[in-house]
């Protein structure tokens, strides 16, 4: 292959990677029908901090994970609110 088309093909292959949008788990608020989105890099497990973000609000909010349980094509997700101590039942799109 020659040099020019060399340098092409590695520059669409970077540009590529590069557009790549960043994954995350969509899901709703169970009590306000609020979308949420969890975005990449969250690590949700029982009793790790994370943080959510409500499309109704548009505020990013701190919770602990309180349980995880899947539920057929989702997956029910109870977390504790940081501020208030109110319990909120997330329930995600499955992977």
């Amino acid at each position: 292959m020659r040099p020019v088309n060399q340098f092409i093909t590695a520059a669409a292959i970077a540009i590529s990677l590069g557009a790549t949008p960043a994954l995350s788990w969509d899901g709703t608020d169970q009590e306000s029908g609020s979308a949420v989105e969890i975005e990449k890099g969250q690590l949700v497990r029982t009793d790790n901090d994370i943080e959510y973000f409500d499309y109704d609000t548009g505020e990013y909010k701190s919770v602990t994970v309180n349980s995880i349980t899947r539920t057929g094509a989702s997956v029910e997700t109870l977390v504790e609110d940081s501020e208030t101590g109110e319990i909120r039942k997330l329930e995600m799109d499955a992977r």
